[in-house]
Formats: structure tokens, sequence, C-alpha cells
């Protein structure tokens, strides 16, 4: 143990910094942060070996950003020349991987005028639409949709559809739709949102019922789900936390 605390002494303060600012970017289970504090740069070692070394697979995700960009600037050249719905629909999915919400749903709009055969465009305008705040706007996309193939993206569409209805009011449409998608579909943000209506309407045991149900995957899901499922586990438990038990 002398030998490695006298390897680590010069790095001990990064060692800790660094997983500092990963617990905080991550959010994983409380406990870390405690293991980090109190054990000092061995429990940064710890923390970075168990936490963040799996993070590494996900940097290629941050890489792709540059190709992605080059190839946004393609489509938006090429456009002016050859405005076809497949090039409109490619450029509205980069904007959506971009963050580009708002100038992905131009771009589907444009897909769509040139050729309204198709699911997908409508989805994602409609995927857009609900994250922009105008779920009015994204029933009839999803309406389209479900319509055509009700298992649209693992059942996620009419599950986003569900959740447009309660937007807009349409809360007996809105928990007749969910009740069904769950019955199918275990997707957490399905159930989350359903977990919003019911508390809205004050139904907070069968809110909290739903809100749990997430919480009860985790156990049993693989490490990288769980990893991909943690904003899902923070919104459960901030739901928990809301509504009276």
């Amino acid at each position: 143990m002398g030998s490695l605390g006298y390897f680590i002494y010069p790095w001990g303060f990064l060692l800790q910094g660094l997983a500092i600012v990963h617990f905080i970017r991550r959010r994983p289970d409380t406990y870390w942060i405690f293991i980090i504090l109190f054990l000092g740069p061995l429990g940064a070692i710890i923390y970075l070996a168990v936490e963040a070394l799996p993070d590494i697979g996900l940097l290629g995700q941050s890489f792709k950003v540059f190709p992605r960009r080059k190839r946004i600037g393609q489509l938006e050249a090429m456009i002016r020349d050859n405005p076809s719905p497949g090039n409109w629909e490619e450029l509205g999915d980069l904007y959506m991987d971009d963050g580009k919400i708002g100038q992905a749903r131009t771009a589907f709009d444009k897909a769509i005028a040139a050729r309204a055969d198709t699911p997908d465009p409508f989805y994602r305008r409609g995927v857009c639409a609900i994250q922009l705040g105008d779920a009015a706007a994204a029933v009839p996309d999803l309406e389209k949709v479900v319509g055509k193939e009700p298992d649209y993206d693992f059942h996620r569409a009419r599950g986003l559809l569900a959740h447009a209805y309660a937007q807009t009011g349409q809360r007996e449409k809105a928990e007749a739709l969910f009740r069904q998608v769950t019955t199918i579909s275990t997707l957490s943000e399905t159930y989350l949102n359903f977990a919003d209506l019911l508390a809205s309407e004050q139904r907070n045991a069968e809110a909290r019922e739903w809100a749990q149900k997430v919480l009860d995957k985790k156990p049993t899901m693989p490490s990288y789900l769980r990893r991909r499922e943690r904003p899902w586990f923070r919104r459960a438990k901030e739901v928990l936390k809301r509504l009276p038990a």
C-alpha cells in the first residue's frame, strides 16, 4: 500500500477532481461521492475504474459531432441544387442529433411537402413538436404514424401520442392509450409521462406506482442500460419526491 500511495500521491487531487467532475455530470448512485471524498485518491481510482472507465466507449459519440456537422454543411449546400425529400429528411435527422430541434422541424416540413408517403418524417416532426412544447401540432403527425404502424419505434410513437393527448387536454383518450401501450411496452419515458398525467389529476398513488415501476427495473438491468436510463431514474425519483406517499 505504501508504494501505491507514493505512486498516486502527486496525482491524488487531480484524480479526485476528475472523479468529482464525472460524478456531477453523470450523477450515479449517491454513495460514490462518499467513497471519493473519504477514501481520497484510492476512492477516486475505484470510482473511475467502475463508473468512468465504461464511459470511454461513449467518447466515440462525442467524436461523431464533427463528421455530423460536416455532413450538415454538405447537405445544406446540396439542397440548394437538389431539394429532394431524402436530403431534407437526412438533414432533419442530423439537426435532431445536433440538438437543433427547430431547424429539424423545418427540414421535416420540407420533406413532407415534397413526399408524404412514409411515416418517418411525420414521426420525427411530431417528436420535434413535443420537444418544442407544441403538442397540438404533434397530435396529427403521431396519429398518422400510429394509424399506419401501431408499433412504430417499439411502441414509442403510441406512448408519445398518448402524452400529446394529455398535453392537449384529451385526458380520457390519453389514459386509454397509455393503458394500452403499457401492457406491451416498458419504456421508462411512457411510464413517467403516464405518471405525470395521473399526478395532474391528483391520483397520486397511481402516479407513484408508475414512477416506481421505472426504478424497479434498475436492479435487473445490465450496467450499460442502467447508465443509459439514468435520466429516467432521476426523473422517477423526482416524481416520487414530489408526490405525497
